[in-house]
């Protein structure tokens, strides 16, 4: 079985800069995303967390962690303050080993950061 490394997009934004709010909308996207594509843990080759500038109450690694993510390897940075960017963001990019080709790979994108990419569903 031959695998390509793709990486699956997401976002979602916190309504405050609490860690019990990062980790709870972290784990929501995730979530979201692991059911959207079926994802296996063993596959998922990395993860990468940024977070707005405004959000800095807790690494949402934490989130991943707490689902049981203890094998994978995980990153959290903050953004840069760009003008008019979307606040209190949470955005996450998994590497993931997939067999399929990248159609059929679903990014999610909840809350107010639907509007990063209306043209997903």
């Amino acid at each position: 079985m031959v695998f390509i490394l793709r990486g699956i997009r997401g976002a979602t934004t916190a309504l405050s800069n609490t860690k019990a709010e990062i980790l709870m909308k972290t784990k929501e996207l995730l979530l979201e995303m692991i059911q959207k594509n079926s994802l296996k843990k063993e596959r998922i080759a990395s993860v990468f967390f940024t977070l707005s500038d405004d959000l800095n109450a807790e690494f949402p690694a934490v989130a991943a962690r707490q689902l049981g993510w203890t094998e994978v390897p995980l990153l959290c940075a903050r953004e840069i303050n760009v003008p008019n960017s979307m606040r209190q963001c949470i955005r996450i990019l998994i590497h993931y080993n997939v067999e399929d080709d990248k159609q059929k790979i679903k990014h999610v994108y909840l809350h107010d950061a639907k509007s990063l990419r209306e043209d997903l569903d």
